[in-house]
Protein backbone atom coordinates (compact mmCIF):
# COMPACT_ATOMS: atom_id res chain seq x y z
CA UNK A 1 0.00 0.00 0.00
CA UNK A 2 1.39 2.96 -0.74
CA UNK A 3 2.15 5.97 1.85
CA UNK A 4 -0.07 8.75 3.22
CA UNK A 5 1.67 12.45 1.77
CA UNK A 6 1.35 15.67 3.49
CA UNK A 7 -1.48 18.16 1.78
CA UNK A 8 0.61 20.47 0.81
CA UNK A 9 2.99 22.21 4.10
CA UNK A 10 0.01 21.53 6.05
CA UNK A 11 -0.71 18.77 9.16
CA UNK A 12 -3.06 16.98 6.97
CA UNK A 13 -1.93 13.22 5.48
CA UNK A 14 -4.09 12.39 2.57
CA UNK A 15 -3.62 9.06 0.34
CA UNK A 16 -2.33 9.28 -2.97
CA UNK A 17 -5.71 9.20 -4.47
CA UNK A 18 -8.74 10.63 -3.51
CA UNK A 19 -12.50 10.29 -5.02
CA UNK A 20 -13.30 12.77 -6.98
CA UNK A 21 -17.36 13.08 -6.62
CA UNK A 22 -18.71 15.27 -9.64
CA UNK A 23 -20.50 12.25 -11.07
CA UNK A 24 -22.60 12.47 -7.53
CA UNK A 25 -24.25 15.58 -8.60
CA UNK A 26 -27.53 13.55 -9.18
CA UNK A 27 -28.16 14.81 -12.44
CA UNK A 28 -28.71 18.29 -11.41
CA UNK A 29 -27.72 21.35 -13.05
CA UNK A 30 -25.82 22.33 -16.15
CA UNK A 31 -22.38 20.63 -14.73
CA UNK A 32 -24.30 18.16 -12.91
CA UNK A 33 -25.39 16.96 -16.19
CA UNK A 34 -22.35 15.73 -17.65
CA UNK A 35 -22.78 12.56 -15.53
CA UNK A 36 -26.09 10.53 -15.75
CA UNK A 37 -27.90 9.81 -12.17
CA UNK A 38 -26.63 7.80 -9.63
CA UNK A 39 -28.74 6.24 -6.72
CA UNK A 40 -27.56 6.39 -3.29
CA UNK A 41 -26.74 2.66 -2.31
CA UNK A 42 -24.62 2.82 -5.27
CA UNK A 43 -22.78 5.31 -4.09
CA UNK A 44 -22.89 4.26 -0.69
CA UNK A 45 -20.62 1.05 -2.03
CA UNK A 46 -18.51 3.01 -4.17
CA UNK A 47 -17.79 5.29 -1.24
CA UNK A 48 -17.33 2.52 1.35
CA UNK A 49 -14.89 0.67 -1.14
CA UNK A 50 -12.70 3.49 -1.40
CA UNK A 51 -12.60 3.96 2.18
CA UNK A 52 -12.09 0.15 2.89
CA UNK A 53 -9.07 0.36 0.34
CA UNK A 54 -6.88 3.28 1.57
CA UNK A 55 -8.86 6.72 0.20
CA UNK A 56 -8.99 8.99 3.02
CA UNK A 57 -10.07 12.10 1.16
CA UNK A 58 -13.22 12.94 -1.05
CA UNK A 59 -13.04 16.00 -3.55
CA UNK A 60 -16.54 17.84 -4.51
CA UNK A 61 -18.09 21.19 -4.92
CA UNK A 62 -20.41 23.78 -4.77
CA UNK A 63 -21.23 23.86 -8.94
CA UNK A 64 -21.53 19.84 -8.62
CA UNK A 65 -25.29 19.68 -8.91
CA UNK A 66 -25.78 22.94 -6.86
CA UNK A 67 -24.42 21.24 -3.44
CA UNK A 68 -26.39 17.74 -4.66
CA UNK A 69 -23.05 15.96 -4.43
CA UNK A 70 -21.94 17.50 -1.38
CA UNK A 71 -25.19 16.45 0.13
CA UNK A 72 -24.98 13.13 -0.78
CA UNK A 73 -21.24 12.73 -0.03
CA UNK A 74 -22.01 13.93 3.89
CA UNK A 75 -25.40 11.92 4.14
CA UNK A 76 -23.36 9.03 2.97
CA UNK A 77 -20.30 9.60 5.41
CA UNK A 78 -22.51 10.49 8.14
CA UNK A 79 -23.62 6.74 8.45
CA UNK A 80 -20.12 5.23 7.55
CA UNK A 81 -17.81 7.57 9.42
CA UNK A 82 -20.26 9.54 11.68
CA UNK A 83 -17.03 10.87 13.73
CA UNK A 84 -14.86 12.04 11.10
CA UNK A 85 -12.20 9.39 11.88
CA UNK A 86 -11.37 8.55 8.80
CA UNK A 87 -12.18 10.21 5.73
CA UNK A 88 -11.50 14.18 4.73
CA UNK A 89 -13.67 16.57 2.69
CA UNK A 90 -12.54 18.89 -0.06
CA UNK A 91 -14.47 21.42 -1.59
CA UNK A 92 -15.12 24.10 -4.17
CA UNK A 93 -16.36 28.02 -4.15
CA UNK A 94 -17.52 28.60 -7.57
CA UNK A 95 -15.86 32.27 -8.24
CA UNK A 96 -17.51 33.24 -12.03
CA UNK A 97 -20.00 36.21 -11.91
CA UNK A 98 -18.96 36.36 -8.23
CA UNK A 99 -17.09 38.72 -5.63
CA UNK A 100 -14.82 37.06 -2.96
CA UNK A 101 -17.04 38.55 -0.44
CA UNK A 102 -19.40 35.36 -0.86
CA UNK A 103 -16.08 33.29 -0.16
CA UNK A 104 -17.28 34.37 3.84
CA UNK A 105 -20.91 34.96 2.83
CA UNK A 106 -21.85 31.97 1.47
CA UNK A 107 -19.43 29.03 4.00
CA UNK A 108 -22.88 28.12 6.08
CA UNK A 109 -24.13 27.06 2.89
CA UNK A 110 -21.33 25.10 2.54
CA UNK A 111 -21.49 23.90 5.49
CA UNK A 112 -24.91 23.02 5.54
CA UNK A 113 -25.07 21.24 2.41
CA UNK A 114 -22.14 19.20 4.48
CA UNK A 115 -24.11 18.54 7.08
CA UNK A 116 -21.45 20.68 8.80
CA UNK A 117 -18.76 17.95 8.57
CA UNK A 118 -15.28 19.65 8.34
CA UNK A 119 -13.97 21.26 5.26
CA UNK A 120 -10.74 20.16 5.20
CA UNK A 121 -9.36 21.54 2.04
CA UNK A 122 -11.63 24.96 0.41
CA UNK A 123 -10.31 25.61 -2.92
CA UNK A 124 -11.37 28.73 -5.74
CA UNK A 125 -12.23 26.16 -8.39
CA UNK A 126 -11.60 28.66 -11.22
CA UNK A 127 -9.11 32.15 -11.58
CA UNK A 128 -12.19 33.75 -12.62
CA UNK A 129 -13.83 35.95 -10.54
CA UNK A 130 -14.79 39.85 -10.40
CA UNK A 131 -12.74 39.87 -7.39
CA UNK A 132 -8.72 39.71 -7.51
CA UNK A 133 -6.52 36.49 -6.04
CA UNK A 134 -5.79 39.31 -3.38
CA UNK A 135 -9.27 39.89 -2.14
CA UNK A 136 -10.24 36.29 -2.49
CA UNK A 137 -6.98 34.71 -0.66
CA UNK A 138 -7.59 37.28 2.13
CA UNK A 139 -11.68 36.07 2.45
CA UNK A 140 -10.38 32.07 2.48
CA UNK A 141 -7.54 33.30 5.13
CA UNK A 142 -10.72 34.95 7.29
CA UNK A 143 -12.39 31.14 7.42
CA UNK A 144 -9.08 29.50 8.50
CA UNK A 145 -8.54 32.19 11.15
CA UNK A 146 -12.73 31.45 12.02
CA UNK A 147 -11.90 28.01 12.25
CA UNK A 148 -14.73 27.36 9.25
CA UNK A 149 -12.14 25.73 6.97
CA UNK A 150 -8.50 23.57 7.88
CA UNK A 151 -6.86 24.77 4.55
CA UNK A 152 -6.68 26.50 1.53
CA UNK A 153 -6.31 25.25 -2.30
CA UNK A 154 -6.77 26.70 -5.40
CA UNK A 155 -7.97 24.93 -8.58
CA UNK A 156 -7.16 25.86 -12.56
CA UNK A 157 -4.44 28.52 -11.98
CA UNK A 158 -1.27 29.10 -14.10
CA UNK A 159 1.77 29.56 -12.50
CA UNK A 160 1.68 32.80 -11.58
CA UNK A 161 -1.97 32.90 -10.89
CA UNK A 162 -0.61 30.25 -8.04
CA UNK A 163 2.34 31.93 -7.10
CA UNK A 164 0.26 35.12 -6.27
CA UNK A 165 -2.03 33.57 -4.59
CA UNK A 166 0.89 31.81 -2.33
CA UNK A 167 2.43 34.82 -1.30
CA UNK A 168 -0.58 36.61 -0.07
CA UNK A 169 -1.61 33.86 2.13
CA UNK A 170 1.89 33.61 3.33
CA UNK A 171 1.24 37.65 4.83
CA UNK A 172 -1.40 35.64 6.88
CA UNK A 173 1.42 32.45 7.78
CA UNK A 174 -1.21 30.22 5.57
CA UNK A 175 0.43 27.96 2.85
CA UNK A 176 -1.42 27.49 -0.05
CA UNK A 177 -1.29 23.61 -0.27
CA UNK A 178 -3.02 22.82 -3.30
CA UNK A 179 -3.80 23.91 -7.15
CA UNK A 180 -5.97 20.91 -9.04
CA UNK A 181 -5.42 20.83 -12.32
CA UNK A 182 -6.01 18.24 -15.28
CA UNK A 183 -3.19 15.99 -15.44
CA UNK A 184 -2.84 12.78 -17.11
CA UNK A 185 -0.60 10.58 -19.17
CA UNK A 186 -2.86 11.88 -22.35
CA UNK A 187 -2.54 16.05 -21.05
CA UNK A 188 0.79 16.80 -19.74
CA UNK A 189 0.43 20.70 -20.18
CA UNK A 190 1.77 21.36 -16.55
CA UNK A 191 4.97 20.33 -17.46
CA UNK A 192 5.59 22.38 -19.88
CA UNK A 193 3.59 25.40 -18.77
CA UNK A 194 5.30 25.98 -15.47
CA UNK A 195 2.83 25.05 -12.94
CA UNK A 196 4.50 21.25 -12.19
CA UNK A 197 7.99 22.99 -11.88
CA UNK A 198 6.37 26.23 -9.22
CA UNK A 199 4.22 23.53 -7.55
CA UNK A 200 7.63 21.36 -6.42
CA UNK A 201 9.31 24.92 -5.99
CA UNK A 202 6.47 26.08 -3.62
CA UNK A 203 5.75 22.78 -2.06
CA UNK A 204 2.15 22.75 -3.15
CA UNK A 205 0.37 19.92 -3.99
CA UNK A 206 -0.88 19.05 -7.57
CA UNK A 207 -4.44 17.17 -7.53
CA UNK A 208 -4.97 15.87 -10.70
CA UNK A 209 -8.46 15.75 -11.97
CA UNK A 210 -9.28 13.62 -15.28
CA UNK A 211 -6.54 11.33 -14.55
CA UNK A 212 -7.92 8.37 -16.52
CA UNK A 213 -9.01 11.09 -19.82
CA UNK A 214 -13.06 9.96 -19.10
CA UNK A 215 -12.02 6.03 -19.53
CA UNK A 216 -9.93 6.64 -22.26
CA UNK A 217 -6.83 5.01 -20.36
CA UNK A 218 -8.32 2.01 -19.12
CA UNK A 219 -8.87 0.90 -22.51
CA UNK A 220 -12.56 -0.01 -22.71
CA UNK A 221 -13.16 2.16 -25.46
CA UNK A 222 -10.65 0.57 -27.93
CA UNK A 223 -11.56 -2.14 -26.87
CA UNK A 224 -15.25 -1.94 -27.89
CA UNK A 225 -15.79 1.45 -29.57
CA UNK A 226 -19.63 1.31 -29.59
CA UNK A 227 -19.49 1.98 -25.65
CA UNK A 228 -18.60 6.08 -26.60
CA UNK A 229 -22.89 5.58 -27.24
CA UNK A 230 -23.18 4.96 -23.96
CA UNK A 231 -21.58 8.00 -22.29
CA UNK A 232 -24.28 11.13 -21.83
CA UNK A 233 -24.65 13.42 -24.77
CA UNK A 234 -22.33 16.24 -22.72
CA UNK A 235 -19.12 13.73 -22.34
CA UNK A 236 -19.72 12.73 -25.94
CA UNK A 237 -19.46 16.23 -27.75
CA UNK A 238 -16.39 17.57 -25.35
CA UNK A 239 -14.73 14.12 -25.70
CA UNK A 240 -14.76 13.69 -28.80
CA UNK A 241 -11.43 14.78 -31.07
CA UNK A 242 -9.76 12.45 -28.31
CA UNK A 243 -12.79 9.30 -29.16
CA UNK A 244 -12.19 10.05 -32.89
CA UNK A 245 -8.15 9.37 -32.35
CA UNK A 246 -8.45 5.91 -30.42
CA UNK A 247 -5.85 4.77 -33.04
CA UNK A 248 -3.97 7.43 -32.12
CA UNK A 249 -3.56 6.05 -28.18
CA UNK A 250 -3.34 2.47 -28.68
CA UNK A 251 0.39 2.33 -28.17
CA UNK A 252 0.25 3.97 -24.76
CA UNK A 253 -2.86 1.87 -23.94
CA UNK A 254 -1.30 -1.38 -25.00
CA UNK A 255 1.96 -0.69 -23.26
CA UNK A 256 -0.49 0.20 -20.07
CA UNK A 257 -1.94 -3.34 -20.11
CA UNK A 258 1.48 -5.10 -20.70
CA UNK A 259 2.96 -3.72 -17.79
CA UNK A 260 -0.33 -4.35 -15.64
CA UNK A 261 -0.29 -8.06 -16.27
CA UNK A 262 3.03 -8.18 -14.24
CA UNK A 263 1.46 -7.41 -11.55
CA UNK A 264 -1.69 -8.86 -12.10
CA UNK A 265 -3.53 -5.15 -12.04
CA UNK A 266 -5.37 -3.14 -15.16
CA UNK A 267 -4.50 -0.75 -17.76
CA UNK A 268 -6.40 2.24 -15.48
CA UNK A 269 -4.25 1.10 -12.16
CA UNK A 270 -1.04 1.40 -13.78
CA UNK A 271 -1.85 5.27 -15.60
CA UNK A 272 -3.11 5.86 -11.97
CA UNK A 273 0.00 4.82 -10.30
CA UNK A 274 2.51 6.16 -12.42
CA UNK A 275 0.70 9.79 -11.87
CA UNK A 276 0.97 9.45 -8.13
CA UNK A 277 4.68 7.87 -8.16
CA UNK A 278 6.71 9.75 -11.55
CA UNK A 279 6.64 12.95 -9.13
CA UNK A 280 7.37 12.04 -5.71
CA UNK A 281 5.00 13.22 -3.16
CA UNK A 282 4.05 16.49 -5.39
CA UNK A 283 1.23 14.65 -7.27
CA UNK A 284 -2.30 13.21 -6.27
CA UNK A 285 -4.99 12.17 -8.16
CA UNK A 286 -8.78 12.20 -8.11
CA UNK A 287 -10.19 9.57 -10.42
CA UNK A 288 -14.20 9.25 -10.29
CA UNK A 289 -16.16 5.96 -9.63
CA UNK A 290 -19.36 5.54 -11.67
CA UNK A 291 -19.52 1.74 -10.64
CA UNK A 292 -18.45 -0.16 -7.62
CA UNK A 293 -16.01 -1.81 -10.17
CA UNK A 294 -14.56 1.79 -10.74
CA UNK A 295 -14.02 2.20 -6.97
CA UNK A 296 -12.24 -1.22 -6.52
CA UNK A 297 -9.85 0.03 -9.72
CA UNK A 298 -8.97 3.06 -8.12
CA UNK A 299 -7.93 1.81 -4.64
CA UNK A 300 -6.12 -1.25 -6.89
CA UNK A 301 -3.81 1.37 -8.12
CA UNK A 302 -2.34 2.30 -4.49
CA UNK A 303 -1.14 -1.67 -3.77
CA UNK A 304 2.07 -1.42 -5.65
CA UNK A 305 4.39 0.67 -7.53
CA UNK A 306 6.00 1.09 -10.68
CA UNK A 307 9.63 0.35 -11.35
CA UNK A 308 11.83 3.85 -12.19
CA UNK A 309 12.19 1.89 -15.68
CA UNK A 310 8.90 0.80 -15.96
CA UNK A 311 7.95 4.70 -15.06
CA UNK A 312 10.42 5.54 -17.93
CA UNK A 313 8.73 3.71 -20.74
CA UNK A 314 5.45 4.74 -20.09
CA UNK A 315 6.56 8.46 -20.27
CA UNK A 316 8.50 7.87 -23.40
CA UNK A 317 5.41 6.48 -25.24
CA UNK A 318 3.10 8.82 -24.02
CA UNK A 319 5.30 11.75 -24.56
CA UNK A 320 5.07 10.23 -28.76
CA UNK A 321 1.55 10.17 -28.31
CA UNK A 322 0.95 13.56 -26.70
CA UNK A 323 3.35 15.14 -29.19
CA UNK A 324 1.82 13.03 -32.50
Amino acid sequence: MLAKRKLGKSNLEISALGLGCWQFSKGSGVVGKYWSEIDDERIKDIIRISLAGGINWFDTAEAYGRGESEKVLARVLNELDPQEEHALIATKWWPVLRRATSITSSIEERLACLNSRTIHLYQIHQPYSFSSIKKQMKAMAELVQQGKIVTVGVSNFNAKQMREAHQVLAEYDIPLVSNQMKYSLLDRGIEQNGVLETAKELGVTIIAYSPLEQGLLTGKFHKNPELLQSTSRVRQFTNRKKHNNLSQTKPLVDLLEQIADQYRASASQVALNWLITHNGDTVVAIPGATKVQHAKDNVGALTFQLTPDEQDQIERVSKQVVNN
